[in-house]
This record gives structure tokens, C-alpha cells and sequence, in this order.
């Protein structure tokens, strides 16, 4: 059986994947693959402010509950996905990565790890 460092070492072998984080809801990493000196657990230590500010703009704008975000920068992307109630999956590709595969293999990986814990 897969473990969640399986997984996470596994997306973060795609091509264009620089950072995987699962964390906590707390900001604290469970597990993380990084390359390019990306900091996984500043990284991580960020990411519920932000899945935050996410919720309560879905509920201000009726949307409902908030399951994932893909914001763009000038040196790639971020994508920020709840696992379940406690966990989330944060992952930074380079610019010329193509974020639909990403969005697609994330969706498998999310069911998996949501399996793991």
C-alpha cells in the first residue's frame, strides 16, 4: 500500500512541479517535495491564511464551500486544494507547466491521500 510520501514524491516528479505540500490546517507540513530552494514549510506555514481568506469570499459570494484555487504568478502557479476537514494539498509549478493535467492528476492524488488518513 502507498504511503502519503509516495504520493507526494510521485506528483512531485511531474514535469513542472517544483513543490508538493500536504499540511495541516494548522500550516504545519505532513509531507513535502521541493526543488529550486522552494521553502515547503513557509510555504505550508502561508497556505491556511490564504484557504481561509478562500472560504469567506465563497460565502460572501454565495458560492459555498471552498475546495481549490489556482492563482497565477509571473514565475509559475499555485494550487491550493482541501483534502478533507483537517488537510490540504498546496503545489507550485513553473510557468510553462500545463495546470489542466496538474488540476486532473491532483483530483486522483486528493483521493488518495484522503484514503491514507
Amino acid at each position: 500500500m502507498a504511503s502519503i510520501r509516495d504520493v507526494v514524491q510521485e506528483l512531485g516528479q511531474r514535469e513542472g512541479v517544483e513543490t508538493a505540500v500536504v499540511l495541516g490546517r494548522d500550516g504545519l507540513p505532513i509531507d513535502s517535495f521541493s526543488q529550486n530552494g522552494l521553502d515547503a514549510d513557509g510555504i505550508a506555514a502561508l497556505v491556511p491564511s490564504l484557504v481561509g481568506a478562500c472560504d469567506r469570499l465563497g460565502q460572501a459570494g454565495t458560492r459555498g464551500d471552498f475546495t481549490a484555487t489556482v492563482i497565477e504568478y509571473g514565475n509559475g502557479f499555485a494550487i491550493v486544494s482541501i483534502i478533507n476537514a483537517e488537510t490540504l494539498f498546496a503545489v507550485f509549478v513553473r510557468p510553462d507547466t500545463n495546470v489542466g493535467s496538474i488540476l486532473h492528476e491532483l483530483n486522483k492524488y486528493r483521493t488518495a491521500i484522503a484514503g491514507l488518513l
